[in-house]
C-alpha cells in the first residue's frame, strides 16, 4: 500500500525531485504535486510524462502563492484530502563567523528553512485532515495521512562536534522543535508528523558532494516511512528510519 497522494516541495531538482519519480513508480498513487518557485523553468519535472503528476507552482516565501498551491491541490483531491506532504525545500546559505554579520542572510535562511514547513503545513493542513477521517479505520501512518519534514544531521545539538553552518544548523533545529510541537497538535487528527535526515547526499546544495545518490537516499527514507506508526509521533530519524539524538 502507498498514500495516494502526495505533494512535495521544492521538488524540482535533487531530493525533491527524487521523490517525485520514487512515487509516480508505485501504481497505487493517483496523485504527485510537485510544487517549484517557477515551474515554466523545471525541465526535469516538465520531461516527465504522467498524468498522475501535477506541477504546482509555489514559493515557501510567499503565503499567497502557498494559498494559491492549496486551492489547486483541493481541487483535484476533492473530499479524499492529501495524504502525504512532504517539506522539502531548505537553503544552506554559508554564513562565515568571522565575517561581518548579516541579518538578511539569517532572516531569509529561516524564512524557507523554518516559516515555509510551518506555514505551509498550517493552509495544507485542513486537506490532511480530510485524508485522515476518510481513512480513519487505517492506523496512523503515511499512506492515512502524514506532514514529514526534511531535516540535517546539522540540527542536532547532541551530534554536533564539529560546528560550522550556524544558521543552516541554527534553522534546522528550530525544524525539528517545530515538528515536535506540530505532532502534539496533530496528534489528535490523526496525522502523522515527524522528521527525518536523508544523509550526506550528491546534490546541488552539497556542491555536488557526498556519500549518497539521491535515489539512494530516498530509496531509505521511503522505506522507512512506511514502516512509521503512531510510536513515531513527533520523532527524529535517520535515514534509515532510526531515532537520531535531538
Amino acid at each position: 500500500m502507498s498514500p495516494s497522494s502526495i505533494l512535495i516541495t521544492g521538488a524540482n531538482r535533487g531530493i525533491g525531485l527524487g521523490f517525485v519519480h520514487h512515487y509516480l513508480s508505485l501504481p497505487t498513487v493517483k496523485y504527485v504535486f510537485a510544487t517549484a518557485r517557477e515551474p515554466e523553468t523545471a525541465e526535469e519535472l516538465k520531461s516527465i510524462s504522467d498524468s498522475r503528476l501535477h506541477v504546482v507552482k509555489m514559493d515557501v516565501q510567499n503565503d499567497d502563492s502557498i494559498v494559491a498551491a492549496e486551492k489547486e491541490v483541493s481541487s483535484i483531491v476533492g473530499q479524499n484530502g492529501l495524504n502525504l506532504l512532504i517539506n522539502n525545500s531548505g537553503v544552506a546559505t554559508r554564513y562565515d563567523l568571522d565575517a561581518p554579520p548579516n541579518r538578511e542572510t539569517i532572516l531569509s535562511t529561516l524564512d524557507v528553512n523554518v516559516a515555509g514547513p510551518i506555514i505551509v503545513s498550517q493552509i495544507f493542513l485542513p486537506l490532511l485532515r480530510k485524508a485522515s477521517s476518510s481513512l480513519s479505520s487505517l492506523p496512523i501512518s503515511v499512506n492515512r495521512s502524514a506532514i514529514i519534514n526534511i531535516s540535517s544531521g546539522a540540527a542536532s545539538i547532541q551530534d554536533n562536534k564539529s560546528g560550522g553552518m550556524v544558521v543552516y544548523r541554527t534553522s534546522k533545529t528550530a525544524l525539528n522543535s517545530l515538528t515536535k510541537t506540530f505532532s502534539i497538535h496533530t496528534a489528535k487528527d490523526g496525522i502523522l508528523t515527524l522528521a527525518i535526515l536523508p544523509g550526506y547526499v550528491v546534490t546541488r546544495m552539497t556542491g555536488n558532494n557526498g556519500e549518497l545518490t539521491v535515489e539512494q537516499s530516498v530509496k531509505m527514507m521511503t522505506d522507512a516511512f512506511d514502516k512509521f506508526g503512531e510510536e513515531h509521533q513527533g520523532g527524529f530519524f535517520s535515514k534509515n528510519g532510526e531515532p537520531f539524538p535531538y
